[in-house]
Order: structure tokens, then C-alpha cells, then sequence
């Protein structure tokens, strides 16, 4: 079979991820932060009150992982738990006012890591690599 190039365009999207993510891991190190944790203390802070269910949903991940990612956010005193107004049997995740702070100084750091990743390429490349990624992804844009 003859290679039309396609294995080594996914090889190097797959490298080029890797970096993405080992600079993500970097850039949360200050706040003792795991990408997963980020990902959750935005979701959190994106909405008014959490269930853990919908963050797992969010986060495409088991709830009992989710109970852990949460457990760690309360833990670091970036989340709490409050009775959910709709449900008192139930709780949801708000963040907590350092929450909030982390959330946003979290945001402006990684913002500045992908402008210097991706200022290595010129305005055009960048705009034609958007619109190739977004043509790859399986759901909508």
C-alpha cells in the first residue's frame, strides 16, 4: 500500500498534541492544578451550580472520577458544596470566590502559552490551521 502521507500527518498531529498538553501541565503547575482539575473548576465556574453527574457529563468521565475531581477542588478550597435549590437531597458545586480568582489567572496563562504556541506561525497559517482542525473534528463547530 502505498503511503499518500496521511500516517505522518497523524503522526505529527498526535506529537504536536503531545506538546500542547505537556505546555498545559506547565502552565497549571503554579496552582498545583491537573489538566482534569482545570477542566473542571471552569466548567463549574461557567455555570450556577454543578451536579456532579453533569460535570462527569461535561468532562465525558465516570461520576466517581468526577466525586475525585470535585473532592480535590474542595480540598484546595476552590469549589464548595451547597444544597441544590431545586433538590435539597441533592448538592451542587459552586466556586468559591478563589475559585474564581484561579479560574481567571489559570485562563490568562494558558491564553498567553498558546498565543507564544502558536505565534510561531504567521496569521494566515494559524487562520488555515483553524479551519483544517475544525473540518477534522467530529462534531459540529
Amino acid at each position: 500500500m502505498a503511503d499518500d502521507g496521511t500516517a505522518t500527518l497523524g503522526e505529527l498531529l498526535l506529537r504536536v498534541a503531545r506538546t500542547q498538553r505537556r505546555r498545559w501541565r506547565d502552565v497549571l503547575a503554579p496552582w498545583d492544578l491537573s489538566p482534569s482539575h482545570a477542566r473542571a473548576l471552569r466548567v463549574v465556574c461557567e455555570n450556577d451550580g454543578t451536579r456532579i453527574s453533569d460535570l462527569a457529563e461535561a468532562l465525558h468521565i465516570a461520576p466517581r472520577s468526577a466525586t475525585e475531581v470535585a473532592d480535590g477542588l474542595e480540598q484546595r478550597g476552590l469549589v464548595e458544596r451547597t444544597a441544590d435549590p431545586r433538590d435539597r437531597r441533592a448538592v451542587v458545586l459552586r466556586p468559591t470566590p478563589a475559585g474564581r480568582r484561579v479560574r481567571a489567572e489559570v485562563e490568562q496563562a494558558r491564553a498567553a502559552d498558546s498565543r507564544a504556541l502558536f505565534g510561531r506561525l504567521p496569521a494566515g497559517d494559524r487562520a488555515a490551521l483553524e479551519r483544517i482542525l475544525r473540518a477534522l473534528l467530529d462534531e459540529p463547530a
